[in-house]
């Protein structure tokens, strides 16, 4: 169970700095300091889009409109930072 746990621990920890690396990508692409034009830049922008926004979405649809501000991201990495507590404090000392 112990390993199962720690899988789970270090997918969350991996998405975190996917959805990390996801929100920069997209400040940098706004401001234009990078160009999708680059093959190799729309790729890597096209998985980490591929690869957040399904989780995204349905947070965007819950919050209220901002105007230009995007706070999904940073609503989901304090689920995911929730979660990892909770595996921490509760799950863990069960799995021994």
């Amino acid at each position: 169970m112990r390993a199962v746990l720690d899988v789970v621990m270090l997918a969350l920890n991996i998405y975190t700095w996917l959805l990390i690396a996801s929100a920069v990508m997209s400040w940098l692409i706004a401001f234009n300091v990078i160009n999708t034009g680059n093959q190799f830049v729309a790729s890597v922008w096209e998985f980490l889009y591929k690869i957040t926004e399904p989780v995204l979405r349905p947070i965007r649809n819950m919050l209220p409109n901002l105007g230009g501000i995007d706070i999904s991201p940073i609503i989901l990495l304090l689920l995911i930072f929730f979660i990892e507590r909770i595996i921490q404090l509760y799950l863990y000392p069960i799995a021994f």
